[in-house]
């Protein structure tokens, strides 16, 4: 066992690192399991905007599909309900917000395996009710517990869990954040260590779950076009932006205390980033994915608050439960840098933020422009930027390489040009999962690869010191822009790649 050691504002914090083991040399290399058992599904905070959104219509299409084994979902919060106003909550649920409409055969087969049970009822009651749900798959039976419920409530949950002698044969999924800060975050995953190993712990990033993320990987490292060029000797700068239209949607509580940074670059902006810049793995397996990302954690340089533009809509202190004082971002913009061989002075800016021009999720890798060029001034060489590969982490995932092509007609005259891929155009279109629905499969799979660890998180948070202990002053930007001016300083000489000059192809 690692023990690791951090400085954390002059005090020196020590626990036991849990990581997920390498097997010994000539071992069989696990790729998860090839046949999953039936699986009891606890739901923790059943009765929330997650569950509702988007836990409930998943886990209804998979126990439905042929992809998850046979499963029983038990739901449990705080409310009091019933079973059957619990499956009526699921019902509504379903048909409000589901991608695939449940006919009334389908409904049925799907609440006959849907139970519930208040926390009230404590871990004695969970315990029964699982093994009642046990008894109905029969057979060795996975145990899957999913915590949709606030950081701050996790260790109650897990103290549950052991309580309830829910241990063994389990695996638990935990939303973000994971911390809010490097102290936070290990005390949260020693916390955890103490009831449950690494192996079992599952830390979800629904960002990683989409079609676009998974291509990141195809891309890289199934061609032989785009490996050789991807470092610092080709590619000039990388841009991961994710911009949002909705606003605090009543989450003011919450994000009061976190702010863009703590809620989208560390949980979602940087595991992306990691896709990006991570080394060839040795194998396309959970473990050695997962170092290689780990790898590119502790690469990154401190972040330098300098290099950090914060922003808050104009409006947001007047907004229900944020103080009339609030320095809480709602928008960042940063530089950051991984010091390693690959990647040495290759800047990558992130940016997210709340209200903002439209709702996107943008990966756009800039390559180098040719060191010299031959065509005369007026053809239009340079002016469009430099060429990108963009890739759009949106449900409907795109993919565009744009280059410079002779425009028809008499002399030389260049436009820029694009080659689009999306998944909307292919004659596999059903078969695509919705982000959470393949990470539960996944983590009913024990496969980990599209999900961080502990050691992971903590070398984000170890390097967010920095700017978490000296934030630059937030500057207003008005709902429905791009965010603060400063922003063009922060990426000059470059330009942000949103808004695109072109929109992306239609399919007609």
């Amino acid at each position: 066992m690692l023990r690791a050691r951090w400085e954390h504002r002059g005090v020196v914090v020590q626990h036991e690192a849990q990581t997920i083991a390498y097997p010994s040399p000539g071992a069989r290399t696990r790729r998860g399991m090839d046949v999953i058992p039936p699986h009891v599904i606890v739901l923790f905070g059943a009765t929330g905007d997650l569950s509702r959104r988007k836990l409930l219509p998943g886990l209804a299409h998979l126990a439905l599909s042929a992809l998850a084994p046979d499963i029983q979902v038990i739901g449990t919060s705080l409310e009091d309900l019933t079973e059957a106003e619990f499956r009526n909550f699921a019902k509504e649920s379903i048909t409000e917000f589901s991608h695939h409409p449940l006919t009334e055969e389908h409904w049925s087969s799907f609440s006959e395996r849907l139970t519930y049970i208040p926390q009230s009822a404590g871990p004695k009651g969970l315990g029964k009710l699982v093994r009642v749900a046990e008894e109905k798959l029969g057979g060795p039976v996975g145990r899957l517990h999913y915590l949709s419920v606030p950081p701050v409530a996790a260790p109650m949950v897990i103290n549950t869990l052991r309580e309830a002698d829910l241990v063994e044969r389990s695996r638990v999924v935990m939303e973000k954040p994971f911390g809010t800060d490097l102290k936070s975050a290990i005390t949260l995953n020693d916390q955890v260590h103490e009831t449950f190993k690494e192996r079992q712990i599952f830390r979800i990033d629904h960002f990683l779950g989409k079609e676009a993320a998974l291509n990141i990987l195809a891309f890289r490292f199934a061609n032989g076009l785009f490996e050789p060029i991807w470092n610092r000797n080709f590619i000039d700068h990388v841009q991961i932006d994710i911009p949002e239209t909705l606003g605090l949607d009543k989450r003011a509580n919450f994000y009061e205390v976190t702010g863009a940074y703590k809620d989208m670059v560390v949980t979602h902006l940087f595991q992306v980033l990691a896709f990006v810049a991570m080394e060839p793995p040795t194998a396309l397996e959970p473990r050695a994915i997962s170092e290689e990302k780990n790898k590119v954690f502790r690469s990154m340089l401190p972040l330098d608050p300098r290099e950090v533009v914060r922003g808050q809509y104009m409006g947001y202190r007047e907004e229900e439960g944020v103080a009339k004082d609030s320095d809480t971002e709602t928008f960042i913009a940063l530089k950051c840098g991984i010091d390693n061989w690959r990647w040495a002075g290759v800047p990558f800016y992130c940016r997210t933020g709340k209200r903002m021009a439209e709702g996107l999720r943008i990966i756009s890798i800039a390559f180098k422009e040719a060191p010299k060029s031959m065509f005369p001034a007026g053809s239009g060489v340079g002016s469009s930027g430099p060429d990108h590969l963009t890739f759009d982490l949106a449900d409907e995932a795109k993919v565009s390489l744009s280059f410079y092509g002779k425009r028809p007609g008499p002399g030389m005259k260049l436009d820029k040009l694009s080659m689009q891929f999306s998944t909307q155009e292919t004659d596999r279109l059903g078969d695509i999962l919705e982000a959470y629905e393949r990470l539960i499969l996944d983590a009913m799979r024990d496969d980990h690869t599209l999900f961080t660890t502990a050691e992971g998180i903590e070398s984000l948070w170890e390097r967010s010191e920095p700017l978490l202990q000296d934030p630059p002053p937030v500057r207003p930007y008005s709902p429905g822009s791009w965010g603060p001016n400063a922003i063009h300083q922060l990426v000059a000489p470059h330009a942000w790649r949103l808004p695109f000059e072109r929109a992306w192809r239609v399919k007609k």
